[in-house]
């Protein structure tokens, strides 16, 4: 359940003022955020440098917070520089101390504060394409673009493996970037009639069905490679999954996430909707512990941990 207008007046309101953050980062910040996008954009950029063993760095020196920052992107841009059979992965997750991301009634406004939705449209302008689950598109039906700092929208990828959605989702319709609902190739055709019946007369389209053969199991799970498949095919190598708890999840438990951006804010829930869920372990020995660098957002906390290096050293 959304926040009622009346309510929603009452938080506060999570602007962005400058390029690439929020009033309070670095000075420096706007500059190093411009060469971030140079190198997204695949143009050159004097401001940072490329080492094939090493990856990107900044050219010149900038302090603490700058690095901070850049560091946390970096994976990002190292990713451009690397062939990959499959898209590289990100994944981010707010949720709060106690581990929810929304209340019992499905009220997330705010989980996370102003600094993390920045962080959240930072990564959105940083990767090819932004991927949410059908259950994300139905509860919240977000809109998936950059319009928090400059940078460009990312392709918005809806995994719907059954074509639950109704098709009036209005990132299929808004025309403010390409959009992909990716379903079962068994479902693909009553995908294509609702999404085409919900459609303005005369609207252009910047939505597009595609249709994925077995991407639902013989059990009915989905079969993530199989999806991540059919975007490589399309070019998209640098892959967001933003939401929610149980698509994250999915892609973690399948061990398809390089890296997960893990936001926790200062307030507890008591009981909602679960965060990021992980396949039990009996013995702590055995629990991941990846690689974790931690990130101050405001008044968040975000764990930036390394799933590709932790798989490795397992």
């Amino acid at each position: 359940m959304l926040l009622s207008p009346e309510s929603a007046r009452r938080l506060p309101d999570p602007t962005e003022p400058g390029p690439g953050g929020l009033a309070d980062v670095p000075p420096d910040w706007p500059a190093v955020w411009e060469a971030l996008l140079a190198v997204r954009h695949g143009r050159p950029t004097t401001a940072l440098a490329f080492q094939p063993d090493t990856g990107w760095r900044l050219a010149q020196p900038v302090d603490a917070r700058c690095q901070a920052l850049f560091d946390l992107y970096r994976p990002l841009l190292d990713a451009r520089s690397r062939a990959h059979e499959t898209p590289w992965v990100v994944a981010q997750m707010g949720q709060s101390l106690d581990g929810f991301v929304a209340t019992a009634t499905g009220d997330s406004y705010y989980v996370n504060g102003a600094h993390s939705l920045v962080h959240l449209h930072r990564l959105r302008a940083l990767c090819d394409a932004v991927l949410v689950g059908a259950g994300t598109v139905a509860i919240d039906n977000p809109q998936l673009t950059t319009r928090r700092v400059s940078g460009p929208h990312p392709v918005r990828v809806l995994l719907d493996p059954e074509a639950r959605l109704d098709g009036q989702a209005r990132a299929l319709h808004d025309g403010q970037a390409p959009t992909l609902w990716v379903c079962d190739a068994r479902h693909a055709e009553s995908a294509r009639a609702r999404w085409r019946s919900a459609a303005a007369p005369g609207a252009a389209a910047t939505a597009e069905v595609v249709p994925v053969p077995g991407l639902l199991g013989d059990g009915g799970a989905c079969e993530l490679p199989r999806a991540l498949q059919a975007l490589a095919a399309r070019g998209l190598r640098v892959l967001f999954v933003e939401g929610g708890g149980v698509t994250v999840s999915r892609f973690f438990a399948a061990g398809l996430l390089q890296r997960l951006h893990l936001s926790v804010a200062p307030v507890l829930v008591g009981e909602g909707r679960r965060g990021l869920r992980v396949p039990p372990h009996a013995v702590m020995a055995d629990c991941p512990r990846p690689p974790a660098r931690m990130v101050v957002l405001g008044d968040d906390v975000l764990w930036d941990l390394d799933l590709a290096a932790g798989a490795a050293g397992g």
